[in-house]
């Protein structure tokens, strides 16, 4: 399973790029807005930032309500980033979002379909040319249901049908959430920095460090 970041933050994507387990960010306008810069270009930023990752999701605003909208706004994005191969339009799963991901796939654009919450709404995003799925499992557990099992039906599901789009894990809170992710089957887990940093930790570990340190300056020195 690879590692997206999600976030608008830069300082939190160079810290994620520099440890080298990032294959891409996703975004939002949510995210944009919190660090007070114009969504365009922080999505430029972001780009110039990480230019080995497979994918930057740039998603259309929520002015943009018909797919003529939306693909007008994805033509913007690409057009503003110099036809960058690493942005991927993120759409809505509604009924114009679907034909916005039917075109611009046939145009080459690479597509994430979010907001899903059910196996059909997965099932129609991936037939109507969605390069990634993305199931907010957070979200479900918030009302109770369980979000991860929605990711182990989508992963059975793409299996028995061969189906090609990727399985992105959203609105993951925490690292039990990652592991369960992976096992279910997603293709990408996307995590907030601090997630990041609660999976590279264990008590035992920093007890690991402290013995050797504790240890090394008992040894003998030269």
């Amino acid at each position: 399973m690879k590692f997206f970041i999600d976030t608008a933050n830069l300082e939190d994507i160079k810290k994620a790029y520099k440890i080298g387990i990032l294959s891409g960010v996703t975004t939002n306008p949510s995210l944009v807005a919190k660090e007070g810069i114009k969504f365009e270009d922080r999505i430029t930023e972001i780009c110039q930032t990480v230019p080995e990752v497979e994918s930057v999701s740039a998603e259309v605003t929520p002015e943009a309500v018909t797919a003529e909208e939306m693909i007008a706004e994805a033509e913007e994005l690409i057009k503003t980033n110099n036809g960058d191969k690493n942005i991927t339009i993120k759409l809505p799963m509604t009924i114009p979002g679907l034909e916005a991901c039917r075109y611009l796939t046939k145009k080459g654009v690479k597509t994430n379909v979010t907001l899903i919450f059910t196996v059909n709404q997965a099932l129609l995003a991936a037939r109507a040319g969605a390069t990634y799925v993305s199931p907010f499992l957070g979200r479900l557990d918030d009302i109770s249901e369980d979000g991860v099992l929605l990711v182990e039906k989508i992963a059975q599901l793409f299996r028995v049908h061969q189906i090609n789009s990727q399985i992105i894990a959203a609105s993951v809170r925490h690292p039990d959430h990652v592991t369960r992710v992976a096992m279910a089957g997603a293709h990408i887990a996307t995590v907030p920095y601090s997630v990041i940093e609660q999976l590279s930790k264990h008590p035992l570990t920093d007890q690991g460090i402290e013995k050797f340190a504790t240890d090394w300056e008992k040894a003998p020195k030269r």
